[in-house]
């Protein structure tokens, strides 16, 4: 039994990287700079930025201002500078924040 798992063990291969392999390229449509609205310029600024950028600010923000629910991490609790941005509504979840503030970008 033991020289069955030892003959198994010889003949896999170890998986070898090849030295030519491509990097994956960005996504250019995440990297292309876009102008905020002015609601969500007060947060991240009114210079054009990429989106991921725009992302990245915002939750600094929600970190920073405490506005992620402490029981669902998912959701987020809207104060007066993101209600606009989040269409009025009090919470959402992070999912429907990123489909929200591509609404806010031009």
């Amino acid at each position: 039994m033991a020289a069955k798992k030892a003959a198994a063990a010889k003949k896999a291969p170890a998986a070898k990287k090849t030295a030519g392999a491509a990097k994956r390229k960005p996504n250019a449509s995440f990297m292309k700079e876009m102008t905020p609205s002015a609601a969500l310029a007060e947060i991240v600024g009114n210079k054009p930025l990429p989106r991921t950028e725009v992302v990245k600010k915002l939750w600094a923000y929600i970190k920073k201002q405490g506005l992620q629910d402490a029981k669902n991490k998912r959701q987020i609790n809207a104060d007066d500078k993101l209600k606009p941005i989040f269409g009025g509504k009090k919470n959402v979840t992070m999912f429907e924040m990123t489909a929200l503030v591509n609404k806010q970008l031009s």
